[in-house]
């Protein structure tokens, strides 16, 4: 196991699968990550080269993507921001109900039960 911007990575699957298991990193960042980089999709985490690990931070630590704290932080500003706008989501979203359109006759009861 290797120990990747502070997510645990597993050596036996292949890197476009394993950067996804850092928070903020999905299939399509991954893979856009990889093509900058230089790296093949196919190749095994424990087949990386120190250099090409280095690369890799690198890569990710200068570009934009939210990752982490910073991810979770962003959420919930833009959830305390629809809160004080008294928007209908962030209203929602106080009350534990559903905030997509999804049923609330029977769905909206165990939400506001887990609240």
């Amino acid at each position: 196991m290797a120990y990747l911007l502070g997510a645990t990575i597993p050596d036996n699957k292949i890197i476009i699968i394993a950067l996804q298991k850092v928070p903020g990193i999905g299939l399509h960042k991954s893979k856009s990550i990889c093509n900058s980089v230089g790296l093949t999709f196919n190749i095994q985490t424990f087949e990386l080269e120190e250099k090409q690990k280095h690369l890799l931070i690198q890569f990710i630590e200068k570009s934009d993507i939210l990752l982490r704290s910073d991810l979770i932080r962003s959420v919930s500003d833009s959830r305390k921001r629809l809160v004080t706008l008294r928007i209908f989501r962030g209203i929602r979203s106080k009350q534990g109900f559903p905030v997509r359109g999804q049923r609330t006759h029977t769905n909206g009861k165990t939400a506001k039960k887990l609240k």
